[in-house]
């Protein structure tokens, strides 16, 4: 399995974009956000989002994102894992004005979302993410160089069964629009070790 522009596919694709190997930028549209029900009982599920299909069930992908031109309340750009429209997951920095922003993620399953986020500075104008997956649970790390990485999140998708999508997407919720670059995109085994503690319940 290897992360190449022939392997890509959009969803939702954006009116302005370059895609070569070694760099992506997505320039976002107003109006456009993953989103589904909870807290805010609105469903948006338009934002662009490019990815490529595996079965592959213990890989990790790397990317980093660059956001220097963020600048309203939301704008995003990040990490993706989308099925459809009920069921996936992202990982982000969102912009929240001139004093800080959110680096959280979001899962959906089955038509529901929750964010999680902790507040950053908001002259963060970069972000590493590393995507890993183990069969139906899945890890999302972020990192400032590349080089150490935190884990963000640990969370199971009840729909990522054999074929599943991943990659990147960009989008601004409000009145806004600005340039996402994704570079540095990578593929390896699975980064994320098999658990070496407790061990599972029976039947488990």
């Amino acid at each position: 399995m290897k992360w190449a522009i022939n392997n890509l596919q959009w969803t939702r694709q954006p009116k302005e974009f370059n895609v070569s190997e070694d760099r992506i930028e997505i320039v976002t549209l107003p109006h456009t956000d993953l989103w589904q029900r909870t807290y805010y009982h609105f469903q948006n599920d338009n934002a662009p989002v490019l990815q490529m299909t595996t079965e592959e069930k213990f890989f990790s992908f790397t990317v980093k994102t660059e956001f220097s031109d963020s600048h309203q309340r939301f704008d995003q750009c990040g990490v993706v894992l989308y099925l459809d429209s009920q069921n996936w997951l992202k990982g982000s920095v969102e912009y929240e004005n001139e004093e800080f922003q959110h680096l959280g993620s979001v899962v959906t399953n089955h038509g529901y979302s929750d964010w999680a986020t902790t507040e950053i500075e908001a002259d963060v104008t970069s972000m590493w993410y590393r995507l890993s997956r183990r069969e139906n649970d899945f890890r999302i790390e972020c990192s400032k160089d590349g080089v150490v990485f935190h884990q963000m999140r640990i969370c199971h998708l009840h729909e990522a069964n054999q074929k599943i999508r991943f990659g990147i997407y960009a989008c601004s919720p409000e009145e806004s629009s600005f340039r996402a670059v994704f570079t540095n995109m990578e593929l390896t085994e699975c980064k994320w070790l098999a658990h070496d503690g407790q061990q599972p319940d029976e039947g488990c």
